[in-house]
């Protein structure tokens, strides 16, 4: 059964390909190459025996998109992770977000609903609460205005699967909201690779542990939180990938109630950034060079999910620890030097 994967040579895209191959999924995967390495793939063969068909492209481009699905008509169903994700770059440089991540969503739905099997999952966002008033996050809290234009385009994107699916009954979604996706493999074989510098906590706390970056800055400590610093919901990204086949199988299997289902994916459980830095140290037996800097714009306070619809409908349930999790991220970074 063939599935694309969309950014599928990316953090979470990576490790889902992993995880489909292991259970014996034909991947095809659409990268830019923007934010990932081919690389990746040897990572992915070096796992599981298996190379993925590999196309570069960039789904900016509407004719190499239709392009594509007119040679590749038998896919079964699409991941779709391909989209720009740093919120603080969002707010700098929204337009490019806007393109990127709408554009490109509408393009592949174009494609998809032209297919006789139509089965799409989304790589949404906890971003889409914003900043929401009651913790944990249910899927049932209201969708408030977005904190970034990141958040903002998962929000939409959201909108426009879902008015999709509203007129065309074959058209069956999941969108997946994950909080905040960290670690890597346990093999050391694949694992987040940013290009340039790190738009996200976890490899900014490796890069400066190993010495490729003077010092990290904790954005805030006047938040109203335990410590002063921004509570997130930290997630290991094997449990993140492993949700993506379960998904993908209950839409495969006609399990899902509507055509248009979302489910939290997080831990249950928030942390602080200074938490998340002490999980480090005491893993990794590293004093790590930090400062408190002015608060980022775009950050919400707090967000950490309520995953009971997941672990009651998916039957998933993330099963990795916040040291864990750091711990791999340690490997990982010691592989890359």
């Amino acid at each position: 059964m063939k599935i694309l994967v969309t950014g599928g040579l990316g953090f979470i895209g990576s490790h889902t390909v992993v995880e489909l191959q292991n259970k014996g999924y034909q991947v095809v995967i659409i990268d830019n190459l923007s934010n990932a390495s081919l690389d990746v793939l040897e990572g992915v063969f070096a796992i599981t025996g298996r190379v993925p068909i590999f196309e570069k492209l960039d789904l900016k481009d509407k004719s190499a998109v239709q392009a594509f699905f007119k040679v590749h008509q038998d896919i079964q169903g699409i991941i779709h992770f391909a989209a720009n994700k740093a919120v603080g770059e969002s707010v700098v440089n929204p337009l490019m977000y806007y393109e990127n991540n709408i554009n490109t969503l509408v393009y592949v739905l174009q494609e998809l609903t032209k297919l006789k099997v139509s089965n799409f999952i989304f790589s949404s966002s906890c971003t889409v609460y914003g900043q929401a008033d009651i913790m944990p996050i249910a899927e049932t809290a209201p969708i408030k205005p977005a904190e970034s234009p990141y958040g903002n385009t998962k929000q939409i994107g959201e909108e426009i699967i879902q008015d999709t699916c509203n007129i065309n009954a074959k058209l069956n979604s999941i969108a997946l909201r994950y909080f905040n996706p960290i670690g890597a493999h346990e093999s050391a074989k694949i694992g987040e690779l940013p290009i340039g510098v790190p738009q996200n906590l976890i490899p900014y706390i490796t890069q400066t542990a190993i010495g490729l970056r003077d010092q990290l800055s904790v954005f805030g400590n006047d938040y109203p939180t335990i410590d002063g610093t921004c509570v997130r919901d930290y997630i290991h990204v094997v449990d993140v990938a492993k949700a993506h086949v379960v998904a993908l199988q209950r839409l495969l299997d006609h399990k899902n109630q509507t055509n248009f289902e979302v489910f939290n994916l997080g831990t249950g459980t928030g942390s602080t950034v200074l938490e998340v830095i002490k999980a480090f140290e005491k893993v990794s037996n590293t004093k790590l060079n930090y400062k408190i800097v002015d608060r980022r714009p775009g950050d919400v306070v707090s967000a950490f999910a309520d995953t009971s619809k997941a672990n009651l409908e998916l039957g998933w349930k993330a099963e990795h620890t916040l040291e864990q999790a750091m711990l791999s991220s340690w490997k990982w970074q010691k592989v890359l030097k």
